[in-house]
């Protein structure tokens, strides 16, 4: 049976939860969205397109560990609020491609959010399972496996409501690259926003390790 209790009283869970929510809500339909924008604007193939965009998981691939063990170190709640800022950078940079971006400043942008998921999803899981007891283990990764799912849906079907509001019943065939490239952008300023949410509650998610002593204490009192 659910514990209701930690979702009510426990805001390390709950608020890690949401950060991870708006992070998947905010990144999953990156490769996505510049798969279409280097194939459709750029007129890359596929298969330069994908290795372009190899760059990001690359990146996160190398960093998480080293995410996952400085967050050992240091509060969760500060990495993963670094690497949910950074995320926001990445975005926002995002917003201001245009048909003649340079390729090195994309792959650059790739890499920075491969940083910036790999400082966020590592701390941010460890805060998810350090805030609760080791019985509650399986509801607290089911819980944020929900998230991740749910906050993936979310991601597109922001994108597509976007891309149908901006290229309207035109539809991809005889949709322009600016029509497209358009919807990208605001798309990509929409998951920045959300992002700035999520490094809110990030930030606000509180400590972990501070509670320890107390717990320690009650412990040896009982």
């Amino acid at each position: 049976m659910i514990d209701i209790g930690l979702f009510r009283k426990n805001m390390v869970f709950v608020f890690s939860n949401l950060a991870a929510f708006i992070n998947y809500s905010a990144t999953f339909a990156l490769v996505f969205l510049l798969s279409i924008y280097l194939q459709q604007v750029c007129g890359y193939t596929p298969a330069q397109a994908g290795l372009i965009l190899v760059a990001q998981p690359v990146m996160m691939t190398i960093l998480s560990p080293l995410a996952g063990k400085l967050s050992d170190k240091i509060e969760p709640q500060i990495v993963a609020s670094i690497g949910m800022g950074v995320t926001v950078i990445g975005l926002f940079s995002f917003s201001f491609l245009s048909a003649g971006t340079s390729i090195y400043y994309i792959i650059t942008m790739l890499m920075l959010l491969g940083l910036g998921f790999a400082l966020f999803s590592s701390p941010n899981t460890n805060a998810v399972m350090s805030s609760v007891k080791p019985p509650q283990y399986g509801v607290a990764s089911a819980t944020l496996g929900t998230m991740r799912l749910t906050g993936q849906t979310m991601s597109m079907g922001i994108t597509l409501l976007v891309l149908a509001l901006v290229l309207g019943k035109s539809g991809r065939d005889v949709a322009s690259a600016a029509q497209l490239l358009s919807g990208i952008k605001i798309t990509f300023t929409v998951f920045a926003l959300l992002c700035v949410a999520g490094t809110w509650f990030s930030m606000k998610r509180g400590k972990l390790r501070h509670s320890e002593p107390k717990v320690l204490n009650q412990a040896e009192n009982n």
